[in-house]
């Protein structure tokens, strides 16, 4: 006999459904066959669903059973599919039946006891189900609440096969479940970290705060225990809040790499990233036969913070630049080609010399000058040059230590950025796109070149400055752009239509690393 299961499979971040049709007939040697493009992990589920059948109080037939997973040109990965190929045997095995068995979609991964184990990528399975009209997703039940945020299908979920059949049949009442988006963004979108907690830098945080209005890249050069990576773990507190639309999507990304918990259903703070300076490339980027996310991309509508940055090694930096360009990075492989977001804000922190001392004066530098050549140039121009803001921090006197003055927060500086991403967007809308996930240009530090000359003009007194300042610093024509911008994102902060003098001074004050700090 023959039966059809509807399943869902991620393919990127994205989701399409596939049916699993499972024939079973008679024949003197019994056996088991998947076929349609398995891997190693969907071969071995021939395996695991016998013995949860089995154990389950169901009869597991001894006959000859193809398992064909539909379509058969894409590969197939993960145990996934172990819970309607369970259900599909049964089927076709006459134990079960199911008249409506087509208006629903299983994923599951099978315990040898029948028990389920949660799947990943759930919140993309749930929308590409509603996108294609099915009513009922069966899935693990650790999974349940990262899919109910999808509304619109009756997301049920099942704790064991003999609760999966049972809910099918009818035998067994189903229990939807069902989320309050707005609960949700309440629950979680809260921050443990505050610029309040911070003593000094009070030019940095202006830098900072400068860099969020206008999603700048940013670099920041100082010595140990300046606050570089304080300064940096609070970046997200000031960013605007995640919209809907920004929330799913990098919930998305973290669905399919297992990273969100039964608790977590969705992420509603902006994500920020630290990797190790040990990290490959395919780790930073992502990678792999079957090509996964990288922490770019886990970073996507957050912040991507590259402590120590000449500790990485330089080949995997430069794969930087063109995700910085376009907001997305394509990992292509023999027989595949992913394409996953990375609109993320790169923060960078590295000290001034080998030993950290060479700009810090109550410390004696012993670096000599071939040394502290030697390590500036383990960073890359071009990589510099996508950079717009570079930022020298020095180290915190005692005095500001212990001041009990008071300092802004999170929140008041969010509110200024706020403003400034407001002015920007009602400049752009209805502007054409640069980045290839589909982006609109919300911000400055996207502002393609077309628009440069409409929207970052210059009053006479900032043009000639501006003019004399670039023959000084010798800045390359994507410096003298980053610095255009940079100046028209402080001016949005003083909410003024024309750049001044004062804004483009304070935007050249930016590029330390163009000027003869190090040199």
């Amino acid at each position: 006999m023959l039966a059809k299961v509807k399943s869902v499979a991620v393919f990127g971040i994205e989701a399409y459904l596939l049916d699993i049709e499972v024939y079973i007939a008679g024949g003197d040697m019994p056996y088991v066959v998947i076929v349609g493009l398995p891997d190693a992990a969907v071969k071995e589920s021939r395996d695991r669903v016998k013995a949860a059948i089995q154990n389950s109080g169901y009869r597991f037939p001894s006959k000859n059973i193809t398992i064909n997973l539909a379509p058969a040109d894409r590969k197939k990965e993960g145990p996934v599919f172990e819970l309607p190929i369970a259900i599909g045997v049964l089927i076709a095995a006459e134990q079960i039946n199911i008249p409506d068995i087509h208006t629903c979609a299983i994923v599951g991964e099978l315990s040898l006891d029948g028990r389920l184990r949660p799947v990943k990528g759930c919140l993309s399975m749930a929308f590409k189900c509603k996108e294609m009209g099915i009513k009922k997703f069966l899935l693990p039940s650790e999974n349940a609440a990262e899919a109910a945020v999808v509304d619109g299908i009756d997301v049920i979920p099942v704790e064991t096969l003999a609760d999966t059949v049972g809910v099918l049949t009818g035998s067994i009442p189903s229990r939807p479940r069902k989320i309050e988006l707005n609960e949700i963004f309440k629950e979680f979108s809260d921050y443990d970290v505050d610029y309040a907690d911070v003593k000094g830098q009070e030019h940095v945080k202006r830098a900072l705060t400068v860099a969020v209005a206008g999603n700048h890249n940013v670099i920041m050069v100082g010595p140990p225990g300046s606050g570089k990576t304080m300064l940096a773990q609070r970046i997200p507190t000031i960013m605007p809040f995640l919209t809907l639309e920004e929330a799913l999507g990098t919930t998305k990304i973290y669905s399919i790499m297992g990273l969100l918990n039964a608790k977590q259903s969705l992420i509603a703070t902006r994500p920020f990233r630290c990797p190790h300076h040990t990290i490959s490339t395919a780790g930073l980027i992502g990678g792999g036969s079957f090509p996964r996310p990288g922490e770019i991309s886990l970073s996507h509508n957050g912040v991507l913070f590259l402590d120590e940055l000449p500790e990485f090694d330089r080949k995997t930096l430069e794969v930087l630049r063109q995700p910085l360009e376009t907001g997305s990075v394509t990992i292509s492989r023999a027989l595949t080609s992913i394409t996953y977001p990375a609109n993320f804000m790169l923060i960078c922190a590295m000290n001034p010399c080998p030993c950290g001392y060479f700009t810090d004066k109550q410390r004696e530098c012993h670096c000599t000058p071939h040394q502290i050549q030697n390590y500036m140039s383990k960073v890359s121009g071009p990589l510099l040059d996508r950079i717009d803001i570079h930022l020298e921090v020095p180290a915190v006197k005692y005095h500001e230590l212990m001041a009990n003055k008071e300092v802004q927060s999170s929140e008041e500086i969010r509110k200024k950025v706020t403003t400034a991403r407001s002015m920007q967007k009602e400049r752009f809308k209805g502007q054409s796109t640069v980045h290839s996930d589909g982006q609109g240009v919300m911000v400055n530090a996207l502002m393609p070149s077309k628009h440069m000359k409409k929207y970052c003009a210059l009053d006479k007194p900032a043009e000639a400055f501006f003019h004399q300042a670039m023959m000084e610093l010798g800045l390359s024509a994507r410096g003298h752009s980053k610095v255009l911008k940079v100046a028209r994102t402080i001016a949005d902060l003083d909410e003024s239509d024309v750049i001044k003098i004062e804004h483009i001074s304070e935007a050249i004050q930016y590029r330390s690393l163009d000027r003869s700090l190090w040199k």
